[in-house]
Protein backbone atom coordinates (compact mmCIF):
# COMPACT_ATOMS: atom_id res chain seq x y z
CA UNK A 1 0.00 0.00 0.00
CA UNK A 2 1.30 3.43 -0.74
CA UNK A 3 -0.14 7.04 0.69
CA UNK A 4 -0.79 9.87 -2.08
CA UNK A 5 -1.73 13.08 -0.54
CA UNK A 6 -3.12 16.33 -2.92
CA UNK A 7 -2.25 19.85 -2.22
CA UNK A 8 -3.99 22.58 -4.85
CA UNK A 9 -2.45 25.95 -4.49
CA UNK A 10 -4.04 28.64 -2.29
CA UNK A 11 -6.12 31.69 -3.33
CA UNK A 12 -3.91 33.47 -6.17
CA UNK A 13 -3.40 37.28 -6.72
CA UNK A 14 -5.27 38.64 -9.46
CA UNK A 15 -4.71 42.49 -9.05
CA UNK A 16 -1.60 42.74 -11.04
CA UNK A 17 -2.97 41.17 -14.56
CA UNK A 18 0.12 42.47 -16.23
CA UNK A 19 2.03 38.98 -14.33
CA UNK A 20 2.09 35.73 -16.53
CA UNK A 21 -0.23 33.20 -15.01
CA UNK A 22 3.06 31.29 -13.81
CA UNK A 23 4.66 34.29 -11.75
CA UNK A 24 1.29 35.11 -9.78
CA UNK A 25 1.28 34.65 -6.12
CA UNK A 26 -1.58 34.49 -3.54
CA UNK A 27 -3.62 36.76 -2.18
CA UNK A 28 -4.16 37.90 1.81
CA UNK A 29 -7.27 34.81 1.61
CA UNK A 30 -4.74 32.57 0.33
CA UNK A 31 -1.87 32.79 2.74
CA UNK A 32 -4.64 32.57 5.30
CA UNK A 33 -5.75 29.26 3.88
CA UNK A 34 -2.59 28.02 3.28
CA UNK A 35 -1.45 28.24 6.78
CA UNK A 36 -4.71 26.78 7.99
CA UNK A 37 -4.57 24.07 5.71
CA UNK A 38 -0.67 23.57 6.32
CA UNK A 39 -1.37 23.18 10.15
CA UNK A 40 -4.32 20.80 9.35
CA UNK A 41 -1.76 18.58 7.50
CA UNK A 42 0.43 18.45 10.44
CA UNK A 43 -2.59 17.85 12.66
CA UNK A 44 -3.72 14.85 10.23
CA UNK A 45 -0.46 12.47 11.07
CA UNK A 46 0.24 11.51 7.61
CA UNK A 47 3.93 12.16 6.84
CA UNK A 48 5.01 12.58 3.34
CA UNK A 49 8.61 11.41 2.37
CA UNK A 50 8.22 13.34 -0.77
CA UNK A 51 6.71 16.39 -2.25
CA UNK A 52 6.07 16.90 -5.91
CA UNK A 53 5.16 20.36 -6.84
CA UNK A 54 4.49 22.65 -9.70
CA UNK A 55 7.61 25.44 -10.09
CA UNK A 56 4.47 28.38 -10.48
CA UNK A 57 5.14 31.00 -7.94
CA UNK A 58 1.73 30.40 -6.19
CA UNK A 59 2.33 26.91 -5.34
CA UNK A 60 5.98 27.65 -4.06
CA UNK A 61 3.87 30.30 -1.65
CA UNK A 62 1.51 27.83 -0.72
CA UNK A 63 4.73 25.35 0.15
CA UNK A 64 6.44 28.20 2.03
CA UNK A 65 3.42 29.32 4.05
CA UNK A 66 1.56 25.80 4.41
CA UNK A 67 5.06 23.25 5.16
CA UNK A 68 7.95 25.15 5.40
CA UNK A 69 9.91 22.14 6.94
CA UNK A 70 9.59 19.65 3.41
CA UNK A 71 11.67 20.35 0.67
CA UNK A 72 9.82 20.13 -2.46
CA UNK A 73 10.97 18.39 -5.90
CA UNK A 74 9.93 20.74 -8.17
CA UNK A 75 8.87 19.88 -12.13
CA UNK A 76 8.09 21.98 -14.67
CA UNK A 77 5.89 18.96 -16.11
CA UNK A 78 3.45 19.43 -12.82
CA UNK A 79 2.35 23.11 -14.18
CA UNK A 80 -1.25 22.98 -14.80
CA UNK A 81 -0.66 19.11 -15.33
CA UNK A 82 -3.68 16.58 -16.45
CA UNK A 83 -4.01 12.74 -15.45
CA UNK A 84 -1.45 11.43 -17.54
CA UNK A 85 1.57 13.81 -16.86
CA UNK A 86 0.67 13.80 -12.96
CA UNK A 87 0.73 10.08 -13.06
CA UNK A 88 3.81 10.18 -15.02
CA UNK A 89 5.85 12.55 -12.47
CA UNK A 90 4.39 10.38 -10.06
CA UNK A 91 5.56 7.29 -10.93
CA UNK A 92 8.94 8.45 -12.51
CA UNK A 93 9.93 10.45 -8.68
CA UNK A 94 8.11 8.38 -5.97
CA UNK A 95 10.67 6.13 -5.95
CA UNK A 96 10.91 3.86 -2.69
CA UNK A 97 8.75 6.52 -0.51
CA UNK A 98 5.66 5.13 1.14
CA UNK A 99 3.80 8.91 1.07
CA UNK A 100 4.06 11.18 -1.76
CA UNK A 101 2.36 14.42 -1.47
CA UNK A 102 1.73 16.24 -5.11
CA UNK A 103 1.03 19.83 -4.91
CA UNK A 104 -0.21 21.69 -8.16
CA UNK A 105 -3.43 23.04 -9.62
CA UNK A 106 -6.23 22.11 -11.07
CA UNK A 107 -8.16 21.06 -12.81
CA UNK A 108 -5.48 18.75 -12.77
CA UNK A 109 -5.68 17.46 -9.47
CA UNK A 110 -9.80 17.02 -9.46
CA UNK A 111 -9.30 14.90 -12.51
CA UNK A 112 -6.72 13.12 -11.06
CA UNK A 113 -9.49 12.17 -8.35
CA UNK A 114 -11.62 11.26 -10.51
CA UNK A 115 -9.22 8.77 -12.36
CA UNK A 116 -8.03 7.34 -8.90
CA UNK A 117 -11.30 6.40 -7.31
CA UNK A 118 -13.01 3.86 -9.07
CA UNK A 119 -17.09 4.03 -9.14
CA UNK A 120 -17.41 1.44 -6.28
CA UNK A 121 -15.24 3.71 -4.42
CA UNK A 122 -17.39 6.47 -4.54
CA UNK A 123 -18.71 7.32 -1.04
CA UNK A 124 -19.85 10.81 0.43
CA UNK A 125 -16.66 12.23 0.61
CA UNK A 126 -15.62 11.32 -2.87
CA UNK A 127 -18.94 13.43 -3.65
CA UNK A 128 -17.98 16.36 -1.53
CA UNK A 129 -14.25 16.42 -3.45
CA UNK A 130 -15.66 15.83 -6.36
CA UNK A 131 -18.11 18.12 -6.56
CA UNK A 132 -15.60 21.30 -6.25
CA UNK A 133 -11.74 20.86 -5.21
CA UNK A 134 -10.89 24.54 -4.49
CA UNK A 135 -7.77 26.58 -3.76
CA UNK A 136 -5.88 25.13 -0.88
CA UNK A 137 -7.46 21.37 -0.54
CA UNK A 138 -6.03 18.53 0.23
CA UNK A 139 -6.56 15.10 0.00
CA UNK A 140 -5.04 11.91 1.35
CA UNK A 141 -5.50 8.44 -0.68
CA UNK A 142 -4.57 5.09 -0.18
CA UNK A 143 -3.54 3.37 -2.57
CA UNK A 144 -3.32 -0.58 -3.86
CA UNK A 145 -0.18 -0.17 -4.98
CA UNK A 146 3.55 -1.88 -4.03
CA UNK A 147 5.27 0.04 -6.06
CA UNK A 148 4.75 3.82 -7.90
CA UNK A 149 5.30 2.58 -11.34
CA UNK A 150 1.86 0.60 -10.85
CA UNK A 151 0.25 3.72 -10.19
CA UNK A 152 -2.89 3.42 -12.38
CA UNK A 153 -6.57 4.77 -12.76
CA UNK A 154 -9.02 2.93 -10.33
CA UNK A 155 -6.03 1.89 -7.39
CA UNK A 156 -7.19 4.57 -4.79
CA UNK A 157 -9.80 5.04 -2.19
CA UNK A 158 -10.08 8.42 -0.80
CA UNK A 159 -9.24 8.45 2.95
CA UNK A 160 -9.54 12.18 3.88
CA UNK A 161 -10.36 15.64 2.15
CA UNK A 162 -10.53 18.93 3.88
CA UNK A 163 -10.91 22.60 2.60
CA UNK A 164 -9.46 26.10 4.60
CA UNK A 165 -13.43 26.43 4.57
CA UNK A 166 -14.22 23.62 6.62
CA UNK A 167 -11.63 25.30 8.88
CA UNK A 168 -12.29 28.90 8.92
CA UNK A 169 -16.12 29.47 7.45
CA UNK A 170 -14.47 32.76 6.51
CA UNK A 171 -12.77 31.26 3.85
CA UNK A 172 -15.37 29.68 2.12
CA UNK A 173 -16.95 31.09 -1.32
CA UNK A 174 -17.09 34.83 -1.77
CA UNK A 175 -20.54 36.20 -2.47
Amino acid sequence: MKTLGLLRHAKSDWDDLAKRDFDRGLNDRGRKGASLIGAHIARHGTTFDVLLASPAERVRQTLTAALPDMEPQFDQRLYLAGTDTLFEVIREKGGDADAVLVAGHNPGLQELLFALVPPSGEDALFDDAAHKYPTAAFAVFQLDIDDWADLAEDCGKLLHFKRPRDLDPALGPES
